[in-house]
């Protein structure tokens, strides 16, 4: 057997190990994340949070974790991908259980503040070991599959809210964060740093000045302000769908039970799942470019037919696997190309600084969508983030195309 549908025999068992703690630290990233969004509505009505308010926390998230992405970026190229990405599952990990202890809003600001920091550096340290472990005719796959887990999470994160919330509320649903933790050891047994790692402290320590200057700093430029407008799209329109089925009608919600409102979000996250993983495969034939803009245009185009249904739960049924498909599937761009635009001894760094830079200004999402659910319903207010994911479209043609770079 050859070609593409041979591919996955050409990888080496210790590149499937590779990739599979980096997708299993993505899933469990994913969890902790969507544990917040899922007991957003409960979370608002015991600490008697307006929408705005609830999004600044989310916000608060993802402040801390673009500041992690950027510290992981730069610890991976020092200590080594594997090892950075251990150190931030196990941060995330334990400070989504602590979450579970607070009684205040200042206390709920801190933990969700510390948890931020590892889940920025997991998919920092992650992607890079992932990028640099895998031939480049398959690159495109192989963060396919990584992204795809964070499917899997938001799906783990809804069975576990339907599971729990209903009858023990929040807290202890996020004690169940935790949980990720236990990968941890399995990786520092199995997984090896990539043959091309060389530690930064070998070679003069971190060159942040090549970020600074021509040629890095027109790509880091571009790639940064694409990060920005797709995840301000990507926070603004997820931070709030959960919140978006449960809440009432007369607030421009759906209307449904924290029960019936997981069972809308598998669907969804099915459809991200295929989104995550045909992304890589189109890619790896196609071009980064011209697939990425193909995803996010038709995100574009159904997010806000999404965002007028609440009226029609049969109809957000139905649409819900596109709305997935279509608004994650180009996530599988950034692990790929932006390995492929920068070199060796600064990818880390530079990988983490341009997409956390792009996730720190991304955080006003979740208020900006909040606010404007206080005034026009929930649904109407995620019709804004279709406006981002039409200019990524025409920002990505800036980059330069890398499907198949060699990295040095």
């Amino acid at each position: 057997m050859s070609g593409e549908r041979a591919w996955w025999r050409q990888a080496t068992p210790a590149q499937w190990r590779v990739l599979a703690a980096a997708m299993a630290g993505w899933m469990l990233d994913a969890m902790d994340v969507m544990l917040y969004a899922f007991a957003l509505p409960t979370i608002r009505a015991e600490f008697g949070l307006s929408g705005a308010q609830a999004g600044a926390l989310a916000s608060v998230t993802l402040l801390a974790s673009a500041a992690g992405g950027i510290a992981f970026g730069a610890l991976a190229d020092r200590i080594g991908r594997a090892r950075a990405l251990v150190l931030s599952i196990l941060t995330y990990s334990l400070f989504t259980a602590l979450t579970a202890t607070a009684h205040s809003l200042p206390e709920l600001v801190l933990w969700r503040t510390l948890v931020g920091l590892g889940l920025g550096g997991e998919w920092a340290a992650g992607s890079v070991l992932v990028a640099e472990s895998w031939p480049a005719a398959h690159r495109g796959k192989a963060i396919g599959l990584m992204q795809s887990g964070w499917a899997l999470g938001y799906i783990l994160a809804a069975l576990l809210s339907s599971a729990v919330l209903p009858t023990h509320g929040w807290r202890p649903l996020f004690a169940l964060g935790l949980l990720p933790a236990l990968v941890v050891v399995w990786i520092r047994r199995r997984v090896p740093e990539p043959d091309r790692f060389v530690p930064s402290t070998r070679t003069g320590g971190i060159p942040w000045a090549e970020l600074a200057r021509p040629p890095l700093l027109g790509r880091a430029t571009v790639a940064t302000l694409l990060t920005t407008l797709v995840l301000f799209a990507y926070w603004g329109l997820f931070t709030w769908v959960p919140a978006y089925l449960a809440s009432p009608v007369a607030s421009g919600g759906a209307g449904l039970s924290v029960v019936r409102s997981s069972a809308f979000i598998i669907p969804m996250q099915l459809g991200a799942w295929a989104g995550y993983v045909l992304f890589g495969v189109i890619a790896d034939r196609w071009g980064r470019r011209s697939t990425f803009a193909a995803f996010v245009l038709a995100a574009a185009a159904v997010v806000p037919v999404y965002g007028q249904l609440a009226r029609h739960p049969g109809l957000l049924l139905a649409l819900g696997p596109l709305v997935g498909f279509a608004g994650h599937g180009y996530f599988s761009l950034f692990g790929a190309m932006l390995a492929e635009l920068f070199p060796g001894r600064i990818r880390g760094t530079a990988q983490g600084l341009c997409y956390n830079l792009g996730r720190a200004i991304s955080a006003l999402a979740p208020a900006t969508i909040g606010a404007l659910a206080d005034r026009h319903g929930i649904g109407s207010a995620l019709v804004l983030t279709a406006l981002f994911f039409a200019a990524s479209a025409a920002v990505v043609r800036l980059l330069p195309e890398t499907r198949g770079e060699e990295l040095g």
